[in-house]
């Protein structure tokens, strides 16, 4: 399974696609994506304060839907013998910001990865580091939409 993000088009909004097996059951996975603690390790500005997203849809422990700034963000979660399968789909509101927005989710869910298996993730800023960099460049050169602002690039 690619750690890599897929980008579609979804009811004509442009989405991220992305899908990931981790070594921890389902109910570890859950809360790791829904509890404010376990958020404040991966998920996007959760160290600068209060996590600004709304749930949606909450479906213990296989489906959470949010709201977040003028995205739409689906985890889906799957049983995988004593893992579990993520699938993480982010609608976004501009085709332009694909590939930075795809860069940032895949280091989200690697430091999402690092949360669970090792417990010292920090969640990242909202600036370029060379570790977002490189995956950018990745996309962009694959061919994801691209051209929206970059804080700390551009």
């Amino acid at each position: 399974m690619s750690t890599h993000g897929t980008y579609e088009t979804i009811d004509g909004r442009p989405a991220l696609h992305f899908e990931r097996r981790l070594r921890h059951p389902v109910e570890r996975v859950w809360r790791a994506i829904s509890e404010t603690d376990d958020l404040r390790r991966w998920f996007p500005d959760a160290g600068e304060g209060e996590i600004r997203r709304d749930v949606l849809v909450a479906e213990p422990p296989s489906r959470l839907v949010c709201a977040w700034y003028d995205h739409e963000l689906r985890f889906a979660l799957e049983p995988d013998g004593d893992g579990t399968v993520l699938r993480l789909v982010a609608l976004l509101s501009e085709r332009e910001a694909a590939a930075r927005d795809m860069a940032g989710w895949h280091v989200c869910l690697d430091r999402l990865q690092q949360a669970l298996d090792a417990g010292d993730a920090v969640a990242p800023g909202p600036d370029a580091t060379p570790e977002w960099s490189a995956l950018y460049d990745v996309y962009v050169g694959a061919g994801v939409p691209s051209g929206a602002p970059v804080p700390g690039r551009d």
